[in-house]
């Protein structure tokens, strides 16, 4: 088990398999979803492929998050942002017919990705070192309008949590997760405008493409933060879909530095998601109490297609060890955790 792929090549060979399977450090696949095989009618297949790039950022005060997603027969633009302190949380969405107008780059590492309607502008712009995130929604929260433009730190050895899974016959998901993006730039909402500083601020993407079972279910969690030492430590933790034996998504990321986790173990109450959670893996170096404050319930229904994800803000607390042994412990640190179900 974790397996960690280490060369580049293509995602997929000429007839649609994939070439390598497991976890990485790095994104070395190229992304070239054009030898995607699971129709003999070539043309339907752009409907089964999934892609989206999602950003958040975690403050003191906020979080803030923005999404480009192509579903292939539709897509969707969407921000959120959570105001802890008084636990307000507005969304905005945007259903885009066969997702025109969406761009999305081939590969996480080069290209950018923007929508631009003239009324709604999202952009993730690839820097030097960098990740620049840009949003323009004047219309947000009945016109008391949103923007952003800030800058996510990702120098060349900053690593991240990239996996590939298969989900049977020639289906498949190809994700990078980053956490711990220092944020530098605004945030403007109304007549208030924020200052995110790489002190007190970190981002994180989370990158997918692939083509899932109509049915499809899982669990993702998620925190960027700091340690009393001033280091930053990211968590990222999955389960629920494809098959994990070459590798799961469970990482610690201390500094920039992945620290891979084996399987871990998610006791929770889906009939009622504030309850605290608990999480703990399977080697016996992640014990985490998850103890949730905000509910985030985001439901879409189009014909035959419907998705329901319950994203659940809370504080971390437990124990991690590192890859060389060192324990750290965690006190209510901010983040996520998300159940999504979904039929697409």
């Amino acid at each position: 088990m974790q397996k960690e792929i280490t060369s580049p090549s293509p995602l997929l060979d000429e007839n649609g398999e994939l070439v390598q399977v497991g976890w990485a450090r790095r994104p070395y696949l190229d992304c070239n979803l054009e030898n995607v095989h699971f129709y003999r009618f070539r043309p339907l297949q752009t409907l089964r492929i999934k892609r989206w790039d999602y950003y958040g950022v975690t403050t003191p005060d906020f979080f803030l998050s923005a999404t480009l997603a192509h579903m292939g027969y539709a897509g969707t633009v969407f921000v959120y942002m959570l105001d802890f302190a008084s636990g307000e949380l507005h969304e905005e969405t945007l259903l885009v017919p066969l997702g025109r107008g969406i761009y999305l780059a081939r590969n996480s590492d080069r290209g950018d990705s923007y929508f631009d309607s003239g009324r709604v502008r999202v952009a993730f712009r690839l820097e030097e070192d960098a990740r620049r995130v840009q949003v323009n929604w004047p219309a947000f929260n009945r016109g008391e309008g949103i923007a952003a433009d800030f800058a996510l730190h990702c120098p060349s050895d900053h690593e991240s949590m990239v996996i590939v899974t298969p989900i049977g016959g020639r289906r498949f998901y190809y994700n990078r997760k980053s956490n711990c993006m220092p944020a530098e730039g605004w945030v403007s909402r109304g007549d208030r405008r924020f200052r995110l500083r790489p002190s007190d601020g970190l981002g994180n993407l989370d990158w997918g493409r692939g083509v899932w079972k109509y049915r499809s279910f899982w669990i993702w969690a998620s925190a960027s933060g700091f340690l009393e030492n001033g280091q930053t430590l990211g968590l990222n933790m999955g389960r629920g879909f494809g098959d994990p034996s070459a590798a799961t998504e469970n990482a610690l990321i201390l500094n920039g530095r992945i620290h891979k986790l084996e399987e871990i173990t998610f006791d929770y109450d889906s009939s009622d998601f504030m309850c605290p959670w608990q999480m703990t893996s399977s080697d016996g170096r992640l014990k985490l109490e998850f103890v949730p404050f905000k509910e985030r319930v985001a439901r879409s229904s189009l014909l035959l297609i419907r998705s329901e994800v319950h994203q659940i803000f809370g504080r971390y607390s437990g124990t991690l060890v590192a890859d060389d042994g060192k324990t750290f412990r965690l006190r209510d640190l901010t983040g996520f955790a998300e159940e999504h179900h979904a039929r697409w």
